[in-house]
């Protein structure tokens, strides 16, 4: 009896697939200004449902212990949900990538040669406790040519019901096929047959932990592009600027602790632990558990909260905590920031704080990660923050895409090739 349910419910998950296989192709009808309106319409209809979206989501919430680091991110709230409907209009009023001429040239004997950017098709989307992602990727995907299909978590499973039903009203109201947009059922099976669906799924995202991107990466048989885990640390150089370390530190930890882009190791130059003190003073008031290597725990003893200092051990390092815990590392050198990165590191966002040009411009050079900053928070790694409307995932791999993902990493190409009857010799 248990196998002819799984045998049920893999034949209805693969039959949703091929329903939006098969509506993807539709989507070249639709034109770039009826997608818009519809974006738009969407993000109107989410601010309309407010009231019932939030019932939805605590009904989820209730489910969760608060103390869980999902909770943060399973939450919405009206500021979020004004943020997720003012991104999709953002992504509405971008210019579609679509069409675009990447390249075109003559060859001698008169044959044009156009490299012109074309959807993948179907993106399919695997994302735990977020129901802010089936916003995000809907409106990127549909800008950008694609149908989707949504795997979310049990956890958000209320919330990510309501949302793609808002989406899939709006989509009949404009008489676009609903079915680019599908919302498959929170179970394992349904993730299975995503991940094996070749012939129907042009890509898959993994949206979530470092166990669930390495789950997605062995169980695939569709391409892959990895996003989201994020071991993201701060190095205090000896030439760092006190304040403007203690403000960075700051925001990259507490901001938004749930998030990938999250601090989760600062690095300090031996030579400025006197001014370890300054730089995570603020972290005490959003009672941040401090990890410290036995130079760093010296220079904290006495001047931040005994309760919340500790040691380090060697799984303080490497870390993506999702939660007010850092561990903190001395090191006598840049290249020994740099040799610590590399190791820990997941090549998400790494930061330097340095007045000192020539430290900036190695560790530019030399840190491999999608973003990397100098003087500044990486809370901003983000989609919205670098003016792409969006993001569908930060990109941690090398291969096609790096960084934030928006509507042009959403694209392919295709040879597009005319002439007046040419032939080629034998």
């Amino acid at each position: 009896m248990t196998n002819h349910r799984q045998n049920t419910h893999s034949d209805k998950n693969m039959e949703q697939i091929r329903l939006t296989a098969a509506a993807s192709r539709s989507l070249p009808e639709y034109g770039d200004g009826l997608i818009s309106r519809a974006l738009i319409d969407a993000a109107e209809a989410l601010l309309s449902k407010q009231r019932e979206v939030l019932e939805a989501n605590a009904k989820d919430l209730a489910r969760m212990a608060p103390e869980n680091p999902k909770y943060d991110r399973l939450k919405l709230t009206e500021q979020r949900i004004a943020a997720m409907a003012g991104d999709m209009k953002q992504v509405a009023l971008l210019p579609s990538p679509v069409g675009k001429i990447l390249s075109e040239t003559v060859r001698p004997n008169g044959m044009r040669l156009k490299k012109t950017a074309v959807p993948f098709g179907v993106i399919g989307i695997i994302y735990e406790a977020r129901p802010n992602v089936t916003f995000d990727v809907f409106s990127l995907c549909l800008k950008s040519g694609n149908a989707c299909l949504l795997k979310g978590s049990s956890d958000a499973c209320d919330s990510n019901r309501i949302l793609v039903d808002t989406i899939r009203e709006v989509l009949q109201k404009h008489g676009m096929n609903p079915d680019v947009c599908t919302l498959l059922p929170p179970g394992r099976e349904a993730a299975t047959a995503l991940l094996q669906a070749v012939g129907s799924v042009d890509l898959i995202i993994p949206r979530g932990s470092s166990a669930l991107i390495r789950y997605v990466r062995e169980q695939a048989r569709v391409p892959v592009i990895e996003t989201g885990a994020g071991i993201c640390h701060t190095y205090f150089d000896r030439k760092g600027d006190t304040e403007k370390g203690r403000n960075i530190v700051y925001n990259a930890k507490t901001r938004r602790v749930s998030v990938c882009n999250a601090l989760d190791c600062l690095i300090i130059h031996r030579e400025r632990l006197a001014d370890l003190p300054a730089v995570c003073g603020r972290l005490a008031d959003r009672e941040v558990l401090i990890y410290a290597d036995e130079p760093a725990y010296a220079a904290l003893t006495g001047h931040y909260p005994e309760t919340l200092l500790q040691p380090a051990v060697p799984e303080s390092f490497g870390t993506e905590f999702l939660d007010y815990k850092m561990s903190i590392r001395t090191v006598v050198s840049l290249n020994e920031a740099l040799e610590h990165i590399a190791r820990y590191g997941s090549k998400h966002s790494e930061c330097i704080v340095s007045e000192s040009a020539e430290a900036v411009r190695i560790f530019e050079r030399r840190v491999d990660a999608a973003c990397v900053y100098a003087n500044v928070s990486t809370a901003f790694s983000d989609g919205a923050q670098f003016g792409f409307g969006a993001e569908i995932g930060i990109s941690t791999q090398k291969l096609h895409a790096r960084g934030p993902m928006a509507l042009p990493e959403l694209t392919t190409y295709k040879y597009v090739i005319e002439g007046d009857g040419q032939t080629r010799d034998s």
